[in-house]
């Protein structure tokens, strides 16, 4: 077998310069930084590696009524059933993990925590991408300023209290890999020149079998939305563009892509009204609400043949999988939490990826236990 040579270089910018090791994998050696909170991920052996994607959660709504709080654990009752039903080896947060407008107090991260505790608590390794409403600024009830005046809001004992001002895209990192100790958080902040873009990064799975070389890549961007516009720039398409080449020059590797708002690309494959072959979904009860621009993400996207498929949230009302140009497909979650906006059943779009021979299907797997919409996302 033709031994490949693949270096991969984490690093956490945020954080001091850490130093690296040198990890052989069927030929491929990868550099991985001691101390980092992320490790390669690995299918076990004679099973495929299945991923549950949690979209949409939006803990933190109006805390200071009872109806919030009950939304949040009615969000946790959802992922308990998914997590429980499918034991995924991975889980996904696809971005609003917080509706950080609606959260009065300085440290969002205490509601974050919140959302992914099912996960971590299961012992389940997890990556978390930013949507357009986790660090969005806290926007002041209008009723606030009413008669009724402000409520009493729960601030925590410290000196900032109830600060109103946010938690930082990074900040929001930071305190998740901290709080998972280093060991089931695969969250990373991405390159300082991509700023204030933060979660871009790039995870490996790994075969079962150590001689064979890796079975898939999973890229994760920032969409932005909340602090700045809603786009993938284009620092951050060059520096896929750098990365992928890097780590898959020849596109054997299958790579698969997350980020939470669509791209404009979502606008022409959606269906008109029902949702017909070859697209396959079962809502379909909104008008596709893309970034602002597309500045060649897509084009980048479509040119790769190791490209397999695109996840994204943000619309509540979808939960389709469409092909795009015959050459990969553009998919949209499911909406998981019961904060945010649409009465719609939640759920969680879930991928399986075989090794041997490789195939990707995705289903959804809603709250009440059943299944639906099955799709084989691997074009032969």
């Amino acid at each position: 077998m033709k031994k490949w040579s693949l270096y991969l270089i984490i690093t956490v910018l945020s954080l001091p310069l850490i130093s690296a090791v040198a990890v052989g994998v069927g030929g491929w050696e990868l550099s991985i930084p001691t101390g980092s909170s992320t490790s390669n991920l690995r299918v076990r052996e004679g099973s495929p590696f299945k991923i549950a994607i949690f979209a949409d959660l939006h803990f933190g709504e109006d805390t200071w009524t009872d109806w919030g709080p009950r939304q949040d654990l009615n969000s946790v009752n959802v992922m308990s059933t998914v997590l429980d039903s499918e034991t995924p080896d991975f889980v996904v947060y696809l971005g609003d993990v917080v509706t950080a407008d609606n959260i009065p107090i300085q440290n969002a991260s205490l509601f974050w925590d919140k959302a992914i505790s099912p996960t971590r608590d299961r012992g389940i390794p997890w990556s978390t991408l930013f949507g357009n409403h986790d660090d969005a600024s806290f926007v002041w009830p209008l009723d606030w300023f009413s008669s009724s005046g402000i409520p009493p809001v729960r601030c925590p004992a410290s000196d900032d209290g109830c600060a109103f001002r946010g938690t930082t895209r990074v900040e929001l990192i930071q305190e998740e890999i901290k709080s998972s100790n280093g060991r089931l958080s695969h969250s990373m902040i991405g390159p300082k020149e991509l700023w204030p873009s933060v979660s871009n990064y790039v995870l490996l799975v790994e075969s079962s079998d150590h001689s064979k070389p890796p079975v898939a890549l999973l890229y994760f961007l920032d969409s932005g939305g909340g602090s700045y516009p809603e786009v993938i720039s284009n620092a951050q398409v060059e520096w896929f563009k750098t990365k992928s080449n890097t780590l898959n020059p020849d596109l054997r590797i299958p790579e698969l892509i997350f980020w939470h708002i669509p791209s404009k690309a979502y606008k022409k494959v959606a269906p008109r009204l029902w949702i017909r072959k070859p697209c396959v979904g079962s809502i379909n009860k909104e008008k596709v609400a893309a970034q602002e621009a597309e500045n060649g993400m897509m084009k980048v996207l479509e040119n790769r043949s190791s490209v397999k498929a695109v996840f994204v949230g943000h619309n509540h009302g979808l939960d389709w999988c469409c092909p795009y140009k015959d050459k990969l497909w553009l998919c949209f979650a499911r909406h998981t939490g019961y904060g945010g906006y649409g009465n719609w059943p939640r759920g969680s779009r879930i991928l399986e990826i075989t090794e041997m021979p490789f195939r990707i299907k995705s289903w959804i797997r809603m709250e009440d236990g059943s299944v639906h919409s099955a799709v084989n996302l691997t074009y032969d």
